[in-house]
């Protein structure tokens, strides 16, 4: 009970130091330190502005030594000049605390260079004070006393902001990631190196928020118990940050063990130990866009933009993106490796339908009508989720889409004075053969269009003309010359062999009948019926992207022209053409063009990774053909309906390289009251499997609510019960098709609770968790009952469970699922 007692004391300290007010401060306080910098950007600036017009100047004097020394500043200036600008948006992102170092040397940065603290720094009571405090940013910013205002995150003096953890702080006690948007900042987010110490700063003890505060509080806990699970804690994420990265490093744990956490400081660490090395990108994958949101708040820019990537599953096929669920039984059938038989038919048999041509009989005399693929089909609205096994809950009941006419099936040139025909039979032949292999459909078209020219020449008889091989070769080079320029060549040859684009394939598809015959003998008529009306919706979904890349792959694209850069106006100068560079990037700008350009990486972490279903990680796979990979994930929280067949597709992506797995143990997330009856479900979804060990007890029972008057009040009044308990976060979860509604419910409740849905809640947490409905969440999909774990998992602090009609409650309002 005494242990017990001091926990709730952590507990109790760990709410009092996250407080709004707190955090507030906190933020007020770096706020001040940026417009510091700031300002002092500024009057750097303004000096460098300065010595350009002061060397504009000195060219009137007109002696050649004057305009060399002219020049040479104008360069040192300008060089300086273009750096402030484009570094001045967004540039600071991190701040370390540190203890007094061994000696008193300082860097060219003006930063203490020890990396030991001093023998003494930390006093026998575990008390200490933080001597100097570093922020880290893109480039170094000096005041005017000479005094570091900002480290540049590439300098000696930074290092310890990427290579420090708990278990090898070195002087580190505090470290800080910032979030700013140009001037403002928006947040900060600590991590505590030392939660044994209790620091002071200007005589203040160091104010810690986010998951920082909760290490503090268990690491000052009285009883050796609690000393001894934070230790576990940074031992075991430790090993996973300094792995080394020439394999896969596969990471498991449950709910609360710090899995992202983890892969996002790996990711930190990798980049800063060998920049050279990972100069080819890192990929963060999440799965949803609410959780692509909180990693860019973990993860600090890294000082050279574009080089980390983090996009959520939905987001990583460029010029897409992902705004709607589908149902089960459609996720099922796009995500599986049957789709995958279906998208390389559809790819081929899309040719069929032309670019919009004249209808089928119809000469290509004149024009051929759309050119390179432009297939148009109408878009009929749809439910975003809700597909079920019926048809009568597949929603998309709009228009049929209209059927392009076709290709054109009789090609007529003009060539040695006589009219040459090829009919529909032949063009079938010609362009089966011209399929054959597994050549990306848009890199056949010079295929195709050779084999047109071959069967033109040989009906026109004129290959035994001439028995000289090199007037032969002549006058096959004028026909094929003669024939390929005519304008109706080339407009048969857009109508009949056009460029396909992905988005046009899948547009074809939406056609049930046409889908039926690609998908023969691999999906079903009703999967045939409910994926094809699906993709007539006004958006697309995650698996409508993973389909997309794969088309990609399937039809091939051709190169993208290089975007001319502009050049600066420096270098109209006269006599600077030489000296001066073109003008450099602004950081969004360079970021924005990597991205674009960039298709493969360096290293690629893929987060919840026990999500993405095979066609997902095929998408994935492609961008990290030739990296290393860190992957996290649980099978126990997978919402993926098919773990065997996923688990398949991601060794294919991995391809031969070796395995080196850590399993984390220890939840810091859930009281233990939460997580003991989370376990009630777990047990039911995966007999056998092991929860992590909880590490606290507050005491708090989760609570049991029964629907009165209505579900919507019911839930409001839940919602608006736990805003006054907490001082975070609510997270109202429910199933899917619901979450329109739960929004509604929660309409002027204020900005601090949210409705989502249970697919949406992987990899969020919340200070407080209301779940609507366990067994609406457990029947939603095969996978129910791992989604609904994953819900009542999400809490930090209270949990209250919600039971309707189909939860058969029991007089204390325990629905069956949670009974023991």
């Amino acid at each position: 009970m005494a242990a017990q007692a001091q926990q709730q004391t952590a507990v109790d300290s760990v709410e009092v130091s996250t407080h709004d007010s707190v955090r507030d401060r906190e933020i007020s306080v770096e706020q001040e330190h940026l417009d510091r910098v700031y300002r002092r950007l500024e009057e750097k600036i303004h000096e460098a502005e300065f010595l350009m017009n002061d060397a504009a100047k000195r060219g009137q004097v007109g002696t050649p030594g004057a305009l060399a020394e002219r020049d040479a500043q104008v360069f040192r200036a300008g060089i300086h000049l273009n750096r402030l600008n484009n570094e001045f948006e967004d540039f600071l992102f991190g701040r370390i605390d540190l203890l007094p170092g061994k000696d008193g040397k300082k860097g060219p940065d003006g930063a203490y260079t020890a990396v030991e603290p001093a023998e003494g720094a930390v006093r026998e009571d575990n008390t200490a004070d933080i001597a100097e405090t570093l922020h880290i940013g893109r480039i170094g910013v000096l005041d005017q006393e000479y005094a570091p205002l900002v480290i540049d995150w590439r300098a000696p003096a930074a290092a310890p902001f990427y290579r420090s953890t708990p278990v090898e702080p070195g002087r580190v006690v505090r470290r800080r990631v910032i979030r700013s948007k140009g001037r403002k900042v928006l947040g900060v987010e600590d991590d505590l190196m030392r939660p044994e110490l209790t620091a002071s700063l200007d005589g203040r003890e160091l104010p810690v928020i986010g998951d920082g505060a909760l290490m503090a509080a268990l690491g000052q806990a009285r009883t050796h118990t609690m000393r001894d699970i934070v230790a576990s804690i940074q031992a075991e994420q430790d090993l996973v940050i300094r792995a080394p990265a020439a394999s896969v490093t596969y990471v498991e744990g449950g709910p609360g063990t710090g899995k992202t956490a983890v892969a996002l400081h790996r990711a930190a660490y990798l980049l800063y130990q060998d920049r050279r090395r990972y100069a080819g990108g890192i990929l963060i994958v999440s799965p949803t866009p609410l959780l692509v949101a909180y990693t860019e708040g973990v993860l600090p820019s890294l000082g050279e933009e574009g080089q980390v990537a983090i996009r959520a599953i939905g987001s990583l096929v460029d010029g897409a993106e992902a705004t709607l669920y589908d149902s089960p039984a459609v996720a099922r059938a796009k995500g599986s490796y049957r789709m995958l038989k279906v998208l390389r038919k559809a790819a081929r048999g899309a040719l069929e339908l032309g670019s919009g041509a004249p209808e089928h009989g119809r000469a290509a005399d004149t024009g051929a009508g759309a050119r390179a693929g432009q297939l148009a089909f109408d878009e009929a609205p749809d439910d975003a989720f809700g597909d079920g096994p019926d048809d009568a809950s597949d929603g998309g009941s709009g228009p049929v889409p209209q059927a392009p006419a076709g290709p054109p099936t009789r090609l007529r040139v003009v060539a040695f004075g006589r009219r040459l025909e090829l009919e529909a039979r032949e063009l079938d032949r010609i362009r089966e053969s011209a399929l054959g292999g597994t050549t990306p459909v848009n890199l056949l078209r010079p295929r195709a269009r050779r084999l047109l020219l071959d069967a033109l020449w040989a009906r026109s008889g004129a290959g035994g003309r001439h028995s000289d091989p090199e007037l032969a070769a002549e006058l096959r080079s004028s026909f094929d010359e003669d024939v390929s320029s005519e304008d109706s060549f080339i407009e048969f040859l857009d109508g009949w062999w056009p460029e396909l684009t992905p988005k046009a394939v899948l547009a074809a598809m939406a056609d049930e009948r046409r889908l039926g015959r690609w998908a023969r003998r691999v999906l079903n008529p009703g999967e045939v019926r409910r994926v094809a009306r699906s993709l007539r919706r006004d958006g697309l979904s995650v698996h409508d992207i993973a389909m997309l890349d794969e088309l990609e792959s399937l039809l091939g694209s051709p190169a993208r022209p290089r975007r001319k850069r502009e050049l600066d106006p420096l270098d109209q100068l006269s006599g600077l053409e030489e000296l001066m560079p073109v003008r450099q990037e602004t950081q969004r700008e360079r970021a924005e063009r990597l991205a674009q350009e960039r298709t493969e990486y360096a290293h690629v972490i893929v987060d919840e990774a026990q999500d993405l279903t095979p066609m997902q990680w095929r998408m994935v796979g492609r961008r990290g053909r030739h990296a290393t990979w860190t992957v996290v994930g649980d099978p126990a929280q997978s919402s993926w309906s098919d773990p065997d067949e996923a688990a398949q597709a991601r060794d294919e992506a991995l391809g031969t390289r070796p395995r080196r797995r850590f399993q984390l143990t220890v939840n810091y997330r859930n009281p233990a009251e939460i997580a003991e009856l989370a376990a009630k479900v777990l047990a039911l979804a995966m007999p056998g499997s092991e929860s992590p060990t909880a590490v606290r007890s507050t005491g708090v029972r989760p609570r049991f609510a029964v629907v009165g008057d209505s579900l919507a009040a019911t839930v409001r009044a839940e919602s608006a019960r736990l805003l006054d308990l907490v001082d975070g976060t609510v997270g109202v979860v429910v199933a899917m098709n619901r979450r329109e509604e739960a929004r509604r419910w929660l309409t002027g409740l204020g900005d601090r609770v949210v409705a989502l849905g249970s697919l949406e809640a992987k990899g969020l947490e919340y200070d407080a968790t209301i779940v609507v409905s366990p067994a609406e969440i457990a029947d939603e999909s095969p996978a129910g009952l791992r989604v609904l774990y994953v819900a009542l998992t999400r809490a930090t602090q209270q949990l209250t469970v919600v039971s309707a009609d189909r939860d058969v409650p029991d007089a204390e309002g325990v629905p069956d699922l949670l009974r023991d």
